[in-house]
């Protein structure tokens, strides 16, 4: 479906800073929203499973090796430890799970890890799967949806004339080409961005409008959350309303894309978070970021609940009318083994499940030195002491 209005329109929308007209905004995506999506919801839940170490200079991100700031690390998940974090998404209420991997992408080992990551968590869970991996080829992406994923997540971060001051060793072209490869395999696309990297109202605009023209599934929308020691580690959050017009002027560009709000949104929202789900959300990722704490899964649920929406697992979870992709033995309705278990009679002890939990599951370590930035700007925030 074509946007409900056009790049001039979008600026005037974006240029508002009457609380009354936000509000007024608000209601207009809102209607967007309901018919569309109704009353169904879209909820995520993701792990971090792999992190730090990031040979890229994405100046938002602490796990790139160009950011004086302390490491998060861990190696890559066994395929097993995956299946425990999708179980805990699952008992907390999420649709769907997303495995998230740090760098341009995986060594052939740990790709393997993530398929059968991918085959446990379809067997075993009535989750939809995705991942988030870097760049990859038309014949991973192949094997990805052999494996039982469903939607594959890449952003493009910004607007193509800002991404060079996002980063200059991941290549925007290189994004379209993954996303291009993604779809050919016959997967869903989620694409999104970063709100608040230093871009003007007009990038935000060209942003979107790009992301139209791409068509994603699903757009994520993510507010910076600055860490110190990367380049954009002074910048302050975006004031709560301003986040909020944009969400309704995003949902009006791209009216039939899943849109949820990722990371930053605790920072940046505060009280106005249910304020945001009514500018046009599906959904939101559910407890913790990468590297980063969430709302609780009983927070989230109470926010979309308190609006009349569903927040039940259906069969689309409110993809309609973009079902996601079946496979293999997906073919159909996927099977509700957690209910099954549970009527068998004598069932096992319930499994002691966590959701990711990056306080306590991330180990800091930091940089022994930092090379400087190939694009030559300072990291800002607090610094490495040595």
């Amino acid at each position: 479906m074509p946007p409900l209005i056009n790049p001039a329109e979008a600026l005037a929308l974006g240029e508002l800073e009457d609380r009354a007209q936000i509000e007024v905004l608000v209601e207009r995506a809102w209607i967007a929203r309901v018919e569309r999506f109704a009353d169904a919801t879209d909820m995520c839940s993701l792990v971090n499973a792999k992190s730090g170490g990031c040979a890229e200079d994405c100046g938002f991100c602490a796990q790139s090796r160009y950011a004086e700031a302390d490491t998060p690390l861990h190696a890559m998940m066994e395929p097993d430890q995956i299946l425990e974090h999708a179980r805990a998404a699952e008992a907390a209420g999420a649709h769907r799970f997303c495995m998230v991997t740090q760098g341009q992408g995986l060594s052939r080992r740990d790709f393997e890890k993530v398929l059968a990551g991918a085959r446990l968590v379809a067997e075993h869970t009535n989750l939809k799967r995705c991942v988030s991996i870097g760049h990859m080829s038309g014949e991973r992406a192949q094997a990805l949806k052999q494996a039982g994923v469903q939607r594959v997540h890449h952003n493009v971060e910004t607007a193509a004339s800002y991404y060079p001051e996002v980063s200059t060793t991941v290549r925007y072209d290189g994004r379209l080409r993954t996303i291009d490869a993604v779809r050919e395999a016959g997967l869903e696309t989620c694409v999104g961005g970063i709100l608040n990297l230093g871009e003007t109202r007009e990038q935000r605009v060209e942003m979107a409008f790009e992301l139209a023209a791409i068509n994603p599934t699903s757009v994520p929308i993510n507010l910076l959350n600055p860490r110190p020691g990367t380049k954009f580690g002074d910048r302050e959050l975006m004031d709560p309303w301003e986040v909020v017009k944009w969400i309704a002027i995003f949902r009006l560009i791209l009216p039939e894309a899943l849109f949820r709000l990722c990371g930053g949104r605790v920072e940046n929202l505060g009280e106005l978070q249910a304020t945001a789900v009514k500018a046009g959300l599906n959904g939101v990722m559910m407890g913790n970021f990468l590297t980063t704490l969430g709302n609780t899964p009983e927070q989230d649920r109470a926010t979309f609940e308190g609006l009349g929406l569903n927040v039940a697992r259906q069969p689309d979870n409110g993809a309609n009318p973009r079902p996601d992709n079946r496979s293999g033995w997906l073919a159909g309705e996927t099977p509700d083994v957690v209910s099954q278990a549970l009527d068998e009679p004598d069932p096992e002890p319930a499994l002691t499940v966590r959701l990711w939990d990056p306080a306590s599951q991330l180990r800091m370590k930091r940089k022994a030195s930092v090379p400087p930035r190939p694009d030559g700007a300072p990291n800002t925030g607090r610094k490495l002491v040595a």
